[in-house]
């Protein structure tokens, strides 16, 4: 699936590590844009852990609105609590899509979830660190995503992956 036409979407984040972790995800995912509203961020983000320096290759910014950021042929994916939510292990993600997810001392406005194409919660008992939500959301569409691929591009992408000392094969 390409990601190409996928953003994050941060409602008013305030933890720098948590951003710095979901800089991290986007670059593992190809995610090529992370939009956010509010001005906690603003104030902490000289404290982010963006330990992959991720920042340089990803379109991150400020935004007034998420809606109005989002062009028409993109759906719109809250993620959040909400009764009558889709489960995400039953949720099949847009090829090109805004997801968008709460503060992490808060909820998403009603008046975004009234615009969403859908809305998703993941089946936890409580609610997952930012960083965390956002990893497996992206981790899903992934996974969703990964049985398309053939046993060659699985094995390019592993390659790609690994890091220089890693050299692991499984056992014949």
């Amino acid at each position: 699936m390409d990601n190409n036409a996928v953003s994050i979407c941060l409602t008013n984040p305030k933890s720098p590590s948590n951003v710095g972790g979901i800089l991290r995800a986007a670059g593992c995912y190809q995610i090529p844009q992370i939009l956010y509203t509010g001005n906690r961020y603003n104030k902490a983000k000289k404290h982010a852990a963006d330990t992959q320096n991720n920042i340089q290759s990803i379109d991150m910014r400020h935004v007034e609105s998420f809606l109005a950021e989002k062009p028409d042929d993109v759906k719109l994916v809250c993620i959040d609590f909400a009764i009558g939510a889709t489960p995400l292990p039953e949720f099949e993600h847009p090829k090109k899509a805004f997801y968008v997810f709460g503060p992490e001392d808060g909820s998403i406005k009603q008046d975004v979830v009234d615009q969403a194409d859908a809305v998703v919660y993941m089946p936890t008992i409580g609610s997952l660190n930012l960083a965390a939500a956002v990893n497996v959301v992206l981790y899903d569409r992934a996974a969703k995503a990964f049985g398309q691929q053939t046993t060659q591009q699985q094995t390019e992408l592993i390659k790609a992956s690994r890091d220089v000392n890693n050299r692991l094969k499984t056992p014949v």
